[in-house]
């Protein structure tokens, strides 16, 4: 199960908006057979495994990440074609809560006389497709916010400049995060005063593009913005009476979203993103709109890189969070995850009740 964990995590920048799985057809200690989803549309693991183990199958053990699918998509069933292999046994590591699986996948290889279990590296598996279960169980995308601060808690110089507080290894694995994510969303206030392109770029690996969502209410993001170069798909999201009288946004897509306290309604803003299949959210914006994630209880998971430099009192902080009276209330994390990046830590925290 590890070996197909290790494979299904090669789909990590390409399955959107398919969970990550891998399969090792076993028998007798000896693998016959493996293979990984690569991409939404193409065969599953199962059948890639199927395949290389091709008639050694019959009577062998599957090992597979994900409940195998059990009805018509866009491939056909996987647990048909376990059971016309004749395999004896198959070993799952999570369930599949997708409505249409859920369960069938296994009630299906018990009725044809196939021996299944389930649970053996439960944990490694939910962890892997992290956003793709938030976004079947929760009805949202897995929200991960990334900031970059200097040791004395300060993201910019009073002036807003920023460029840059963490060095090129950090900047690189950011990347990485971006690419593994279905949308990338930023605040128009990061669009007026980074101009960023929020897209990724990665030589060496296949990673399909994620979207690109602004949240604009007022619909000030100006002429030459990279957001608005048509390049990678980009979604802008403002309010009703936002107006524009010129082709800036010609090149991308705009939706009117709902308001709430004066700003653009942020659950509104998840539950749309997960109609469009959204499971990963990467965030990268400002004080404002990050810290509204954290006070509204939608940030699952904070991605912090912590640069051995200090900028002083009046630099811009971390976050804008309401002020607190009571310490039984304040924001509590846990951290999972920490190590060096170049010159620079990084920390993966998420919300204590995760």
């Amino acid at each position: 199960m590890a070996q197909a964990l290790r494979l299904a995590e090669r789909g990590l920048y390409t399955t959107q908006p398919n969970p990550r799985v891998g399969c090792v057809i076993a028998q007798d200690g000896r693998v016959l057979g493996q293979g990984w989803h690569e991409r939404a549309g193409q065969p599953h693991a199962e059948i890639f495994a199927l395949r290389e183990a091709g008639e050694p199958a019959r009577g062998a053990t599957a090992y597979v990440t994900l409940e195998p699918c059990a009805h018509h998509g866009r491939t056909p069933p996987c647990v048909d074609a376990l059971v016309a292999a004749g395999v004896a046994r198959v070993v799952i590591a999570a369930e599949d809560p997708f409505p249409q699986v859920d369960g069938r996948g296994v009630e299906r290889l018990r009725a044809a006389g196939i021996a299944v279990e389930t649970g053996l590296l439960h944990e490694a598996a939910r962890e892997l497709n992290i956003g793709f279960f938030s976004r079947i169980e929760r009805r949202r995308p897995w929200v991960r916010v990334k900031l970059a601060m200097s040791l004395d808690g300060r993201t910019a110089l009073a002036d807003g400049e920023s460029r840059w507080i963490t060095g090129e290894a950090a900047r690189a694995d950011v990347q990485r995060w971006r690419a593994r994510s279905s949308v990338v969303l930023t605040g128009s206030g990061t669009v007026l005063a980074d101009n960023p392109r929020l897209t990724v770029r990665l030589r060496q690996e296949s990673f399909t593009p994620p979207l690109r969502v602004v949240l604009d209410r007022h619909l000030r993001t100006p002429v030459g913005s990279h957001v608005l170069d048509g390049q990678t798909p980009t979604l802008v999201m403002h309010a009703a009476a936002a107006k524009v009288t010129d082709n800036r946004f010609d090149q991308v897509e705009r939706v009117v979203m709902a308001e709430r306290d004066a700003a653009l309604d942020l659950h509104a803003v998840l539950a749309l993103l997960v109609q469009r299949g959204c499971s990963e959210l990467h965030v990268e914006a400002g004080p404002t709109l990050c810290g509204a994630l954290f006070a509204e209880g939608l940030a699952d998971e904070l991605l912090l890189y912590v640069a051995p430099l200090m900028l002083g009192d009046g630099a811009r902080p971390l976050l804008h969070l309401p002020t607190l009276t009571d310490m039984t209330k304040c924001w509590s994390l846990r951290c999972i995850d920490q190590r060096q990046v170049g010159h620079d830590w990084r920390l993966q925290l998420r919300a204590a009740t995760s």
